[in-house]
């Protein structure tokens, strides 16, 4: 059966110059869980930044994070040492296992975009980074993370892939599986209809049950679809993706 994450229930920990859309993806089942996790996938921060906006250097602890650039550059700077720009198609991967610093500088034009924070499955891991370009505007699907070993350009440790795609008005995308995997299937921007669901901005679908049925893009849409082993062994002590209910 699909269940749907309405758009008007996330959280917003910060508003102004740095307004973030906070989706806990666990909430898509309702009162069925008392974690707001989707097993080890904990948080997808949904963040607009405004021109001239510095979010000074701070600290991760155990999170594994995803940075996906929609619109916008942000001017990214850690401990590792690396500064780079970070825009759409170049995907930024922070690994911060122990410990992980980092600053992001937005100079031009507004930012929006996803940090997607994923548990580990072991605490204090060694710090890592990895960048990856990719396509800009992909139709159909693109792998960008997966667990280490897989085939993924970006790994996570933890038993979880990432996938994004920007289909057309009108075009129908079928839904990929992953044998032991659930997935969780967002929407940045742009509408889709699953079945006889609509699914828009900052809204969500899964199905526990039965592999996801194809979907037909009402607009031109971004979605970024995830597949979760829900029984993963998983560090509870991450900065942001150890937060609870």
């Amino acid at each position: 059966m699909l269940q749907k994450l309405e758009a008007g229930n996330h959280a917003q920990p910060f508003r102004g110059p740095f307004t973030i859309t906070r989706v806990q993806p666990g909430n898509i089942l309702g009162d069925e869980t008392a974690d707001t996790a989707w097993g080890p996938l904990a948080i997808i921060d949904h963040a607009v930044m405004k021109k001239g906006l510095t979010i000074k250097m701070h600290e991760h602890i155990n999170d594994e994070i995803l940075s996906y650039i929609w619109t916008g550059v942000t001017h990214h700077k850690d401990s590792a040492g690396f500064e780079a720009p970070i825009a759409r198609g170049k995907l930024m991967m922070m690994n911060a296992g122990a410990s992980f610093w980092h600053e992001e500088k937005v100079k031009e034009d507004e930012v929006e975009m996803l940090q997607i924070f994923v548990r580990p499955n072991e605490t204090d891991l060694s710090p890592e980074i990895q960048f990856h370009d990719k396509p800009a505007d992909n139709r159909n699907w693109y792998v960008m993370v997966g667990p280490e070993g897989s085939e993924a350009p970006l790994y996570v440790r933890q038993n979880v892939y990432m996938l994004d795609a920007h289909p057309k008005a009108g075009e129908e995308l079928e839904v990929p599986t992953y044998v032991g995997f659930k997935p969780f299937l967002y929407v940045l921007n742009g509408e889709i209809t699953v079945q006889d669901l609509i699914i828009g901005k900052q809204e969500a679908v899964t199905d526990l049950v039965n592999p996801l049925p194809s979907l037909v893009a009402n607009e031109d849409t971004t979605i970024v679809l995830f597949f979760v082993d829900l029984n993963a062994p998983m560090s509870m002590d991450g900065t942001i993706s150890g937060l609870k209910k």
